[in-house]
């Protein structure tokens, strides 16, 4: 979840991406950033800074390898498909400004997996900066569903002087919306969105800056919840008994 304060006045903002309506996964859904992890994402020759892998393994209820994993992924999937890079020259900077025909080049050979993370951040001497990231929730898709996943969700700050760009692939369409605004347009059937995603935003919204975002205390723990039909709809009914329309 990539954040910013913008507006007129300035309000907390979240990037969203809807998905294109041939993706075999939600399709027509808006969504944040994000994808699957690439096995070469645990590569401990990933230059990196800011906690270590056991402090994020300690966050994420997850072994070292696995914890660098899903950081490292989360970094790179960020930079796939919003041409947003949390990395710097050094520990105590980050990359002003990622746009450019090399920085494309770069990006479209990470989604091909012709180019790994590690060798871009290498050949670019740049570190990976895991401090710009927060921890925020875990969701496992219902055992019902026959496409399954288990996702990790992150908060970070739009770096200085970086800007998103629609990049295509798997969006058609990009915007930044303050959370409330998009829950409000998912009740209204303006937004397709699934049921983590409206609950991820309605968290966010009661956050009042990007400063509190970064300053929330998560505990992570695994959320699945069930697939059940009520009267004939299929309803999501999450572990604290709530439900939502399906």
């Amino acid at each position: 979840m990539l954040v910013r304060e913008g507006g007129d006045p300035p309000d907390l903002e979240v990037y969203l991406l809807r998905r294109v309506s041939s993706m075999p996964f939600a399709p027509g859904a808006y969504v944040f950033p994000g994808g699957s992890v690439d096995p070469r994402d645990a590569d401990a020759e990933i230059a990196w800074s800011g906690p270590p892998a056991g402090e994020w393994a300690r966050r994420l209820g997850a072994d070292e390898p696995l914890a660098r994993a899903l950081v490292c992924a989360a970094v790179r999937e960020t930079f796939e498909e919003s041409g947003v890079l949390l990395a710097g020259s050094s520990s105590h900077e980050v990359v002003a400004d990622t746009r450019g025909d090399d920085w494309e080049e770069d990006r479209r050979a990470l989604i091909d997996r012709t180019l790994s993370f590690a060798d871009f951040l290498r050949r670019r001497r740049l570190v990976l900066r895991s401090d710009l990231l927060r921890p925020w929730a875990q969701w496992i898709t219902p055992e019902a569903e026959p496409r399954r996943y288990d996702t990790r969700f992150f908060a970070a700050l739009l770096p200085e002087g970086q800007q998103t760009r629609d990049v295509g692939g798997e969006a058609d369409r990009v915007a930044w919306v303050r959370p409330r605004a998009a829950v409000e347009g998912w009740r209204r059937g303006e937004l397709a969105m699934l049921p983590p995603t409206v609950i991820t935003l309605g968290e966010l919204a009661e956050c009042a800056t990007v400063s509190e975002v970064l300053a929330a205390e998560r505990v992570i723990s695994p959320i699945m919840p069930e697939l059940r039909e009520v009267d004939g709809e299929v309803r999501v009914l999450l572990p604290d008994g709530d439900d939502q329309p399906e």
